[in-house]
């Protein structure tokens, strides 16, 4: 007999479980979430949250060493990281505690233990032998996220970390190894070195953006190995050893942000008849349905890419399915991509090369931030952003920026897209003077052959 019951019960409390669990509410389910760590899960605690906080220390450190630019006379600033950390927990907990506003004002009840599945509809809090079981009437949604994974021949412990680690760490280090950590360490005057097995820096972007990106990192005093390889990694309780093109390396901490695998440990999958493929992500359809009844998961769990906003709206997705209403797929490749590291990267849809592979017609528009008057008032020309579209029909493709607010820029490229605009469209969309954006109309006017500015 089951202690307690609900229409909903959500395993996970990150940015997936928690928005999935309100909307469940707002539908009028009796919900429940389940964490067996922090609310907020990874994403505010250990992750996104307090990368962005450093990366905005970084960013204010790097206003301050330019005032001088614009007419400003400032000493040398000196950082204080013990500070630093204590902004970032205050930032942490203030989100978190936001998010259990939430759960209480939608009248959710927030469950703290190891949640698993049991079989038909059911869920078990804590232990396998004392754990309280929950039925769910309606849905069980899963929102575990992920965990780090170590690169081959290494293990995680003592000076070799994950990125959860590297952005907790108490004092300055010396050296540190990852983009974002990169570039959040080094303006902050740490030694780094930051090492990439494949042939370029943010391989999964533009190679235009990629080239960009590097320049910017170097300019930081960045240490840039591309196509290398760490291996022989050896820890102690002061600095790690290793190798790379077979000379020796050693620093103060590693830190390896190689990739992620679903966190599915204890969560009952056999038991409850729910399907894994080969890379250990869980199978679902474009309602996120598991192939258990009454099972859907979202997030990291799934496939497509790690980011919490996909979280977030697979979350609003499964649970307006299992309260009948109609939803609709989610397209992956127009979900926007952001890396918060200097200079900003932003993207969404296909890259210039993508788009010549799959045998589009494609047409390119590229403009520098210094081809409007923003660029120069706000002191970032090299910016770039960069339209791949479709001669055919004016298709908007994919869109690429790299530079000041590139991670607020881009959603106006996603928007365009997702409301059938094309690039001719954009071209002529009146934008405000003198603001960035104007690049965004000016590379959409390059695309359909009649820049103005450039």
């Amino acid at each position: 007999m089951a202690d307690s019951q609900y229409d909903c019960v959500v395993i996970g409390s990150g940015p997936g479980g928690y928005v999935a669990a309100i909307r469940a509410a707002q539908l009028g389910m009796k919900t429940a979430v389940i964490e067996k760590d922090v609310i907020g899960g990874r994403c505010l605690n250990y992750a996104c949250i307090p990368a962005k906080a450093v990366l905005r220390v970084a960013d204010v450190l790097d206003e301050v060493r330019d005032a001088d630019e614009f007419g400003i006379k400032v000493a040398d600033p000196e950082v204080d990281f013990g500070a630093v950390m204590e902004r970032r927990a205050k930032v942490v907990k203030t989100l978190t505690g936001g998010v259990a506003g939430l759960f209480k004002k939608n009248k959710i009840d927030y469950l703290e233990g190891h949640g698993a599945l049991t079989g038909a509809g059911s869920v078990r809090v804590g232990s396998s032998k004392d754990g309280d079981e929950i039925d769910a009437t309606k849905c069980i949604v899963l929102a575990t996220g992920s965990i780090k994974k170590p690169i081959p021949g290494t293990k995680f412990g003592k000076r070799v970390i994950g990125t959860e680690e590297a952005w907790a760490l108490k004092e300055l280090p010396a050296g540190a190894s990852g983009t974002e950590i990169a570039s959040a360490y080094a303006r902050l005057g740490v030694e780094v070195t930051l090492f990439e097995a494949l042939d370029r820096v943010l391989p999964t972007e533009d190679a235009d953006i990629s080239k960009l990106a590097e320049r910017g990192f170097k300019k930081q005093g960045i240490k840039v190995h591309t196509g290398t390889l760490v291996e022989n990694v050896e820890t102690s309780d002061t600095s790690c050893t290793f190798s790379s093109n077979g000379e020796a390396g050693e620093a103060d901490w590693l830190v390896i942000a190689a990739g992620r695998a679903a966190d599915v440990e204890g969560l009952g999958l056999d038991e409850a008849g729910v399907k894994t493929g080969e890379n250990g992500l869980i199978e679902v359809d474009g309602a996120l349905r598991t192939s258990a009844k009454g099972v859907w998961a979202i997030g990291d769990l799934v496939l497509g890419p790690a980011l919490a906003h996909k979280a977030s709206d697979e979350g609003i997705i499964a649970v307006e399915d299992a309260a009948g209403l109609e939803t609709h797929p989610i397209e992956y490749v127009d979900v926007p991509r952001a890396t918060f590291c200097n200079p900003n990267v932003a993207s969404f849809g296909l890259t210039e090369e993508q788009a010549r592979e799959a045998g589009h017609d494609v047409t390119i528009g590229k403009v520098q931030y210094g081809a409007v008057g923003a660029g120069t008032v706000y002191g970032d020309r090299s910016g770039l952003i960069k339209i791949v579209g479709d001669k055919r029909y004016g298709e908007l493709l994919g869109g690429h920026i790299i530079g000041s607010k590139a991670t607020e820029l881009i959603q106006e490229l996603v928007n365009v897209k997702l409301l059938e605009g094309g690039y001719p469209e954009l071209a002529r969309i009146i934008h405000g003077h003198p603001t960035l954006s104007e690049a965004v109309m000016e590379a959409a006017r390059a695309a359909d052959g009649w820049l103005i500015h450039g």
